[in-house]
């Protein structure tokens, strides 16, 4: 099929990574990730829609894309992806993702698909919180994607406990409770604790820290409805 979502954010980095990434090994070292793997999910993707068996779509940020694991295929989304076997992964996820990203770009290629996943998964927001320009459109913009993601979707929340990260999470609890969406509890002591879980720009996970969002997200897949007969 023809699909022509790119897992790029398409936007230079911000000014203040550039400026650090030049002075900083690690940070420019985890930059240096972007291109490559969205080019590696591009083609996993176009693979995975040319393919048959149950069909996982995952909608995010770097942290879906994997950015600071050792390869694309392991931050959280490959790890779980390597426990189950025969199904088929789109990965939607853009390094600098916003939730607007998810709502304006990730969402019409998802209904670009033309069939309702066997899986959907969300992880974002944390690009919004940590941007002062973003945050405050949280409130608006976040409600208005957990109403537009079909009820089952798995939806991982913040495990920061400073005002922002309260305020994501107590809007995702509520879509949780209103519209049957399945929580991945990042709140978890599996993903509380960053030490020696972290990637060379002491910001994305390493493959460590992956892990352990991989556990948290399979919990929540397994307790999720069955999906839908076909």
């Amino acid at each position: 099929m023809a699909f022509e979502f790119s897992n790029l954010s398409g936007r230079p980095p911000g000014r203040v990574l550039g400026l650090v990434a030049r002075v900083v090994p690690g940070v420019r070292a985890v930059q240096a990730q972007v291109e490559p793997y969205a080019a590696a999910w591009r083609e996993h993707n176009l693979s995975a829609l040319d393919g048959t068996g149950p069909l996982w779509v995952a909608l995010g940020d770097s942290m879906t894309q994997g950015i600071g694991a050792g390869s694309h295929d392991r931050g959280w989304v490959g790890q779980l992806a390597a426990r189950m076997p025969g199904w088929r992964v789109v990965n939607l996820g853009i390094s600098g993702g916003r939730v607007r990203d998810v709502l304006d770009r990730q969402l019409p290629a998802l209904d670009s698909l033309g069939v309702l996943p066997d899986l959907l998964t969300l992880l974002i927001g944390n690009n919004d919180m940590v941007n002062p320009k973003l945050r405050p459109h949280l409130g608006t913009d976040l409600p208005e994607l957990l109403r537009r993601v079909p009820p089952g979707t798995v939806v991982g929340n913040q495990p920061g406990t400073y005002a922002a990260a309260l305020e994501v999470n107590r809007m995702i609890d509520d879509a949780v409770a209103e519209r049957a969406l399945v929580l991945a509890d990042l709140r978890d002591p599996r993903t509380r604790h960053w030490g020696g879980r972290l990637a060379a720009d002491h910001f994305h996970p390493n493959e460590r820290g992956y892990a352990g969002i991989a556990d948290v997200f399979d919990d929540a897949v397994r307790r999720r409805p069955r999906p839908r007969t076909q």
